[in-house]
Order: C-alpha cells, then structure tokens, then sequence
C-alpha cells in the first residue's frame, strides 16, 4: 500500500484483522441498509445505515457537526480512537462517513482496503454478535476542529 498517496488512510485486512478488537480501534461497516450486517461482519464492528445515520435525511445533506459528533458518542468513539471504516458497494458509502469523518476533524480515520466483499472473498472470520459500546461523552472531536466552516 505504500504506491498510494495517502498510505495511513488505507488499511488492508491483514491489519482489520490484528486490530479490530483493540480497544482503541473502533470497526464500523457502513451500508445501504444493515441487512448485511446481519448476516455476518468482520467482529467488533458496528453497523451504521447509510440512508439514515449518516445524511441528514431533512436537509438531504450530510450530517450537521452536531449529528456527526451524537453518531460517534453513540459509537463509542473518542477523539484518539482509531476508526476504521468498511462497507458494502465497494466502499461507496464507507467513503461517504470516512469523507465526513475527515471533515469534522477526527484525526486517525482509515478505509479498509476492498471492503466487505475483500473481506468475504479471503473467507475471514464473521460474527453475527453486536458489540456492546459504551457511549462516549462530549464531542468527540477536538476543539476548533472545522469550527468556520461547519455545515
């Protein structure tokens, strides 16, 4: 992965693997819908619903900062958190929250290299279990991050 621009935004599953239960890594698949989800997922992860958690589905826009920053509380992601983010339709909508993610600041996001179709085709291990999270609090984000330019 060193070929690429950004390398530290890119990881392979060799690493989602080693590191998805680490403490302070945080797994998320990002879906059109979680249905996916459900029928097995790289363990540790939560789902987030592309459809509903990650647009503001009044405005038809991506999430207020104030959404953005509940969404990641929810989650149990603080601002050292290392998130982790992949998804189904080769990534699309996983590239839609790690976009989001970069633009109100959160300093340590990462796509997983391939998605969930990589992930499946190398038969990894699945899960079906939901990890319990503890909800964070405060933002998540550090201070000033985008403050004059947030939606």
């Amino acid at each position: 992965m060193a070929d690429y621009a950004h390398p530290e935004v890119l990881v392979g599953t060799d690493w989602v693997a080693a590191h998805a239960k680490d403490p302070n890594v945080r797994v998320v698949e990002v879906d059109v819908d979680t249905k996916a989800f459900d029928e097995g997922h790289v363990p540790g992860a939560l789902a987030w619903a592309w459809n509903t958690q990650l647009c503001d589905t009044l405005r038809r826009d991506i999430l207020s900062r104030q959404q953005f920053e509940e969404l990641m509380s929810a989650s149990g992601v603080q601002p050292d958190t290392t998130l982790v983010i992949y998804g189904d339709n080769n990534n699309w909508f996983a590239a839609w929250a790690l976009w989001q993610a970069k633009i109100y600041g959160h300093k340590d996001v990462r796509l997983m290299n391939g998605g969930r179709k990589k992930w499946l085709s190398e038969g990894r291990e699945l899960s079906h279990e939901v990890p319990a999270v503890e909800r964070t609090c405060g933002s998540s984000m550090p201070p000033k991050a985008w403050t004059a330019q947030s939606p």
